[in-house]
């Protein structure tokens, strides 16, 4: 039981990644490799700002703010130097793994001293208690306050320049300008991710980005079907569904260990997880077509 309550509490914590995936993937079409540099940014943030003792909401904003200019310097990439928005990443991705590294100064750096947020804001005595209510807490606030802002013009402007970017030129919004935020939010909530993941296994590794693209492609990719199933409208009940999936991937793969699958194999797992996902529901409809 306690295994699974890990679980699920990592995967609450990997949802605002998912929800940033959501809106680089559904919304603007944009396939963001920039999450693997990014995850880790957040992380090495929290990690050397965690020693110099920092206040926690500065340490949560400044991560959330180098994700966001990691997400910046994709769009400006992508829409200033015309270059493939999947390519894109790759480069801003790739630039950060130095970057990172030579922010941290070594490859790990251990936290296990540090007052983490789960310590700080969790209410229980036990620690995988604090650990599931904080970051149900944090995704609560988080899917809220996306929510709000998908309902206001602004955020339908967002949602019309990833469907039709030939209307919104028409209707005077700024494609480019709409991207390049769509992708700082979007990292800005993955490096709130690697942040959150960071202080819940207490140590900050410069690898620990590599291939998590995966895994809240996976996640999404499984909210996303629940959403078409479903025939899910309303905006909230979407991102709702995207938390759902990314618990349920985070399942899955707790699952495969308690099954007695190797640890060192659980990146195939996830890997063959994913393509399971993308490529069954489009055999089924061929057959049926």
């Amino acid at each position: 039981m306690i295994f699974y309550l890990t679980a699920l509490a990592l995967g609450l914590c990997l949802s605002a990644m998912g929800l940033g995936i959501f809106i680089t993937m559904k919304i603007f079409r944009i396939p963001d490799i920039t999450t693997d540099g990014s995850y880790t940014l957040g992380g090495v943030v929290t990690a050397i700002l965690l020693l110099r003792e920092w206040p926690m909401p500065a340490v949560i904003a400044a991560a959330m703010a180098a994700g966001s200019v990691a997400g910046v310097l994709t769009g400006l990439v992508h829409t200033r130097l015309k270059i493939d928005a999947l390519l894109s990443g790759i480069l801003v991705m790739t630039g950060l793994y130095s970057i990172n590294l030579n922010l941290l100064g070594r490859s790990n750096v251990p936290l296990n001293q540090e007052n983490v947020i789960f310590s700080t804001l969790g209410p229980f005595e036990d620690d995988i208690l604090n650990e599931f209510s904080v970051s149900l807490l944090i995704v609560v606030v988080l899917s809220a306050l996306l929510a709000y802002v998908l309902r206001t013009d602004f955020g339908l402007a967002m949602r019309a320049t990833g469907s039709s970017e030939t209307m919104t030129r028409a209707l005077g919004i700024n494609n480019n300008r709409m991207k390049i935020i769509g992708l700082a939010i979007a990292n800005a909530m993955t490096a709130l991710t690697g942040s959150l993941v960071a202080q819940y296994q207490r140590f900050t590794d410069i690898n620990m980005g590599i291939g998590i693209v995966l895994v809240g492609l996976g996640s999404v990719l499984i909210g996303d079907a629940l959403i078409q199933w479903l025939g899910l409208r309303r905006v909230w009940l979407q991102l709702l569904v995207i938390v759902a999936g990314c618990i349920l991937f985070q399942i899955v793969l707790a699952t495969s260990l308690t099954l007695g699958v190797d640890p060192s194999m659980i990146k195939l797992i996830t890997s063959l997880a994913v393509m399971a996902i993308v490529g069954i529901p489009r055999l089924v409809r061929r057959q049926a077509i």
